[in-house]
């Protein structure tokens, strides 16, 4: 949790420092915030499918887009979180959250409010999993695991002043799982 105001404080230096690339009408520096509906098929523990997790959940992001067709982005995302009680007395619950960084190319449009984007970059993702017997003899385990892997999206959005809507698909891997797909509406601000 430390490295993300870290991050934002680099990023804001960037922008501040790239005021006067400041490109047509885009905001240099952006922040925006959305729901996102998410997706982790066969969570595996031991090899065996334990969960999945497809939830409704939350996103921010903060960018700095020096010009028209380029941008640095970071999100963090709350993947969500699944508990299940199967018939045994045995209960789990998996949850899963992820910060991304990205490099993000828009398409020169003709169209002066609307960007379509494609973005490529890694994801530090957290993938927490416990189980824990009710039955005799009981049972706990618990897993914890992240890494770092390629991540990649694209989306549309569209803008009217300083303010835009975004609507996105990115995705990227994670061990023992079908990999995260996350489909996303944000609201975004330019603030410079």
């Amino acid at each position: 949790m430390r490295r993300f105001p870290l991050l934002m404080l680099m990023m804001l230096g960037l922008g501040l420092g790239a005021g006067a690339a400041r490109a047509d009408d885009n905001g240099l520096i952006y922040i925006g915030a959305g729901i996102s509906r998410n997706k982790i098929d066969n969570i595996t523990h031991t090899g065996t499918p334990v969960t999945d997790i497809d939830k409704t959940s939350w996103k921010v992001l903060a960018g700095v887009r020096p010009v028209k067709v380029f941008a640095v982005e970071a999100d963090y995302l709350d993947l969500g979180n699944r508990t299940s009680t199967f018939i045994n007395g045995v209960g789990s619950r998996v949850d899963a959250k992820a910060f991304a960084g990205y490099a993000v190319g828009f398409l020169p449009l003709p169209v002066p409010f609307l960007d379509l984007f494609g973005k490529a970059g890694v994801a530090r993702w957290k993938l927490n999993e416990s189980s824990a017997g009710t039955l005799p003899p009981s049972s706990f385990f618990a897993l914890s695991d992240k890494g770092t892997n390629f991540a990649w999206g694209a989306g549309a959005q569209a803008r009217i002043g300083n303010i835009g809507g975004r609507l996105e698909y990115e995705h990227f891997n994670i061990p023992n799982t079908s990999g995260a797909k996350v489909f996303s509406l944000s609201v975004v601000l330019d603030l410079f």
